[in-house]
């Protein structure tokens, strides 16, 4: 079975060419396994113009005649002068018009070049802004498409998706891909950061704005000025800057803390999250103004159980790039290994199955790659049972909280204006039954608003 898919050179902060891979993965090996580094690398693009392309070979014999004839003349003026003589009598009228012809023939010849030479450079484009981006399932096609689409404006755009599952990269792609890829792109992961210094982090401060700001400090809206600026985690946020990066986004300004000067700001904004926004609205802890200006363009990432058929071109790439580290060569992978991974449910997504296979790697001794089985939690199906059922199980969580911030601002009131029926917008008897469905001690909340 042969697979096609799009390895890139490592760093995904460079910006290079792309080779096209073709993996032959036989079933055939005498080993037992698939073997691996039988690559036949092409400069073709996968592109439609490909096949209309200058170099068929009716085209290439119509520039080698076309040539001909045009240095055939070339080397008559060079022998004798011809200037004068050479457009006299029918035989030179007959090679006036032949020359003349061959002239106009590579003239268009040229320009159906040029053209088909820009088609095949956006080509290359599309698909190298997707570095490290590795797949042919249909699921992860169409992340590539919208992000494809969304590139050339300056469209704020939300990432979504499971943790792990390669949001960041898919924002480097599209700033890649953008009139913005001259400039800087900014990365932050609101979530590594404290809370209490995140506006700071963001917006920058001023000399003695708070105990140990022993001088002015820019931003990373500032640093990013003219480029992107991404925001991972931004779920994370906390209320207060919420509100300052709300105002970025609608009136393209913003004040360093201690400060009171407002700046001007030029950037695009990426967000992404592994976090339910609307279920975090609904909660209290994340700002539904917010979301909607962020919700501008959304992006889902599939999740690796999504796309299981991409699993063994992960591994093959994985392996390659931990291997040439460890200066190891591993040329097979045990179809046992490759079922095994196949089938697991990779909660942690690519980055669990990358740390899997660099583990791997390290402790492989022969050209065959396996992994211990050990090394994945639970079989499968337990797995996956585990995922489906939490679902339900995490809606009832939520629930559960949102009922209990009703009673706590209540003070364990359910009915009337100010009660919690009231602020959740539900009938008495709904939240009546509700609380004794999920065994609320409604008392608890009165009796904290008596101490």
């Amino acid at each position: 079975m042969a697979t096609q898919t799009a390895a890139f050179r490592d760093g995904h902060q460079n910006v290079g060419h792309l080779d096209v891979v073709h993996q032959h993965l036989s079933t055939n090996d005498s080993s037992g396994g698939l073997p691996r580094g039988n690559k036949r690398r092409t400069n073709n693009s996968p592109s439609e113009s490909v096949h209309h392309c200058v170099h068929d070979s009716e085209s290439i014999l119509g520039i080698r005649a076309a040539m001909k004839i045009v240095l055939d003349f070339i080397r008559a003026v060079e022998l004798r002068d011809l200037t004068s003589q050479f457009w006299q009598g029918a035989e030179h009228l007959e090679k006036k018009a032949a020359l003349e012809s061959a002239v106009e023939e590579l003239e268009l010849l040229r320009e159906q070049l040029a053209k088909e030479n820009l088609a095949l450079r956006d080509e290359v484009d599309r698909v190298s802004m997707f570095e490290e981006i590795v797949g042919t399932s249909q699921a992860l096609q169409a992340v590539i498409s919208r992000a494809i689409k969304v590139a050339t404006s300056d469209s704020t755009v939300l990432i979504t998706g499971e943790t792990g599952t390669g949001k960041e990269l898919v924002a480097r792609a599209i700033h890649r891909r953008s009139d913005r890829v001259s400039r800087p792109f900014v990365g932050v992961n609101c979530a590594a950061i404290p809370r209490d210094l995140i506006a700071s982090e963001l917006f920058g401060h001023e000399k003695g704005a708070f105990t140990g700001a022993s001088q002015q400090r820019l931003g990373r809206f500032e640093l990013a000025n003219g480029g992107t600026i991404f925001l991972d985690e931004v779920g994370e946020l906390p209320a207060e800057t919420q509100i300052a990066l709300l105002r970025v986004l609608q009136e393209h300004e913003f004040e360093r803390v201690g400060g009171s000067r407002r700046i001007r700001t030029d950037v695009r904004v990426i967000a992404a999250t592994n976090r339910d926004l609307q279920a975090a609205i609904i909660t209290g802890s994340f700002r539904s103004d917010l979301f909607y200006r962020l919700h501008v363009f959304p992006i889902e990432m599939p999740s690796l159980r999504e796309r299981r058929e991409d699993i063994p071109m992960l591994v093959e790439y994985f392996i390659d790039r931990y291997a040439r580290k460890a200066a190891k060569d591993i040329r097979h992978v045990s179809h046992e290994t490759l079922e095994l991974l196949q089938a697991y449910a990779w909660p942690g997504n690519i980055r669990e199955l990358q740390n899997l296979i660099e583990r791997s790697v390290i402790l492989c001794e022969t050209d065959m790659f396996s992994i211990d089985e050990s090394w994945l939690p639970l079989p499968p199906a337990a797995t996956e049972s585990k995922l489906y059922i939490g679902l339900p199980r995490r809606l009832e969580v939520q629930e559960k909280n949102m009922i209990e911030e009703a009673l706590q601002a209540s003070h364990g009131r359910v009915f009337g204006p100010m009660g919690a029926a009231a602020k959740l917008g539900i009938p008495r008897s709904t939240l009546e039954s509700k609380i004794k469905t999920l065994k609320i001690d409604k008392n608890r909340f009165r009796s904290l608003s008596e101490i």
